[in-house]
């Protein structure tokens, strides 16, 4: 196990930095997105992308339908690149998310989105790439470099990218004041407690990761970042979707990490994880508030929406530390390369 910091856990500060350029830099570009809303009125807003870009577009579908009202659906990249197919987005808004902006899949579906119909957003860290030459409006999220397998900062900017034009969108005030505030409540996540939960997943075999509406998003990436950085298995559930099925398989033991944000599902969450304890769990919360035995006491933004995404950096430094106690590098996992390209 190596005991110098590793590039996760060095890009995972980096964040809060990202988000700020991005807020300062991309302010036109956020009310250009604004009124491109406002004029088109899309019935729909169609997303595509990879892996945890994919997580941060399910970030913004919960916010853009909370906040703006309007459908998200997310497009899969081979309808355009493997299956030739022919999307109808008349007055749509089609928003490409990707870290290198550089996969054919997801270039085929932005192209195909825009013979569509649809004005074409590419959120991206690499603006002079196909993705982003070919888009109509292009928002770079500012990250820098990312050296490691494991994206995060790249994932955090994406995101935070993503709830700007939710709010341009909606000119919801609450939110936006709280956007201002998250470059702050990152930089004091970096410093979260996790270590209680360290003995929980060191030899853990399997997880669930949960939590509802955007925390749901939150909990897919944290399943990705568990697999591909501590090899650990794990699969990410609605807290509402676990106490069906998948509740079948937590017994004495069990590990469950939640992100529990101060929204208004916070009262039904809290009940879905006594029961879940009740059932033997090990139940572990990320959250503004005391949940009970294994808290992660987390900033906050003021607003439960975009909370999660500050307790995602306390989880990516958690599951590096869990890599590495696993004897693992969670910069270079050996089936991985950073810049994946499909068809």
């Amino acid at each position: 196990m190596t005991e110098a910091p590793s590039l996760m856990f060095q890009e995972t500060a980096e964040a809060a930095d990202a988000v700020e350029r991005l807020f300062e830099r991309e302010a036109e570009t956020f009310a250009e997105l604004g009124r491109v809303i406002a004029d088109r009125q899309p019935a729909v807003v169609s997303t595509s992308a990879r892996g945890s870009s994919d997580h941060a577009a399910s970030f913004f579908k919960y916010l853009f339908e909370i906040h703006a009202g309007i459908p998200v659906a997310s497009i899969g990249p081979s309808v355009a690149s493997v299956y030739d197919a022919s999307l109808k987005l008349e007055r749509a808004l089609h928003i490409t998310i990707s870290q290198s902006g550089a996969s054919p899949d997801i270039v085929a579906a932005q192209s195909s989105a825009k013979k569509g119909g649809a004005v074409t957003v590419a959120v991206v860290n690499v603006p002079d790439s196909p993705l982003g030459r070919a888009a109509d409006i292009v928002l770079p999220i500012h990250a820098g470099p990312e050296r490691s397998v494991a994206a995060t900062k790249s994932f955090v900017a994406s995101a935070s990218a993503l709830a700007g034009i939710a709010q341009a969108a909606s000119g919801d005030a609450a939110l936006g004041d709280a956007l201002k505030r998250l470059p702050q409540a990152l930089r004091q996540a970096c410093s979260v407690d996790w270590e209680p939960l360290l003995p929980l997943l060191r030899d853990a075999a399997s997880l669930y990761t949960a939590g509802r509406g955007p925390a749901f998003a939150i909990s897919l990436e944290a399943a990705l970042k568990a697999k591909e950085t501590a090899q650990l298995h794990a699969e990410a559930f609605s807290l509402a979707e676990l106490m069906h099925g998948p509740m079948q398989l937590v017994d004495k033991g069990f590990p469950v990490i939640a992100f529990v944000p101060e929204d208004a599902a916070l009262e039904s969450s809290s009940q879905a994880l006594v029961k879940l304890r009740g059932l033997g769990a090990e139940v572990a919360a990320f959250s503004s508030r005391d949940l009970g035995p294994l808290t992660v006491e987390t900033p906050s933004t003021g607003h439960g929406h975009l909370d999660p995404l500050v307790a995602l950096v306390g989880y990516y430094r958690l599951i590096e530390r869990v890599a590495r106690a696993r004897g693992l590098n969670p910069d270079t996992p050996d089936k991985l390369k950073k810049v994946t390209e499909t068809i």
